[in-house]
């Protein structure tokens, strides 16, 4: 079966970090059915449905500088946190380790953010800032779709916290 990256990447709306979501990560999976391959689409379901950063070993391209970005993201978080409590964070870092002075800044930002919330944005916002630079040079071709598959797991996790109930979760707070 070919692949039409071409019809199927002309007919996705454009994503921003602040706008709302056109549709699921589900609806995404669909609208790829037909249209590229079912390996490919069964590797994207696999890709954003883990939670883990395991896929390191195996990942090439985009993959792994998503992968390896996302882990120094992380080791950074780890580093501030270590610094805190007056830990050895080594014991925390997670391999492939590249720290790098902008995601040292971005992770210290979020970490010293009064707000729970803001940190969060802070940080989903330069994970969808990674993926626009990602996503230079790949128009339509299989690496668009992955970084847009990125990108929507992003923008559903805040419709999630768009639509929780805070007053619930507030009482629950309180009474625990």
């Amino acid at each position: 079966m070919p692949a039409y990256y071409t019809y199927l990447i002309s007919s996705l709306p454009v994503l921003s970090f602040s706008a709302k979501i056109p549709f699921s990560l589900a609806e995404f999976f669909v609208k790829c059915s037909g249209l590229i391959p079912e390996a490919e689409i069964k590797l994207l379901c696999s890709i954003c449905c883990q939670e883990d950063y395991a896929l390191s070993a195996e990942a090439e391209g985009v993959l792994k500088k998503w992968v390896n970005f996302e882990v120094a993201l992380r080791n950074e978080l780890v580093r501030a946190r270590a610094a805190r409590k007056k830990i050895d964070p080594l014991k925390f870092i997670r391999l492939p380790d590249y720290p790098e002075a902008q995601i040292s800044h971005v992770a210290l930002t979020a970490y010293r953010s009064t707000s729970i919330l803001e940190a969060e944005k802070i940080l989903d916002q330069e994970r969808w800032n990674f993926l626009e630079g990602l996503s230079f040079g790949h128009y339509f071709d299989f690496d668009y779709l992955l970084i847009y598959a990125l990108k929507l797991k992003l923008l559903e996790r805040w419709e999630k916290i768009q639509k929780a109930d805070k007053q619930l979760l507030f009482n629950q707070e309180v009474l625990n």
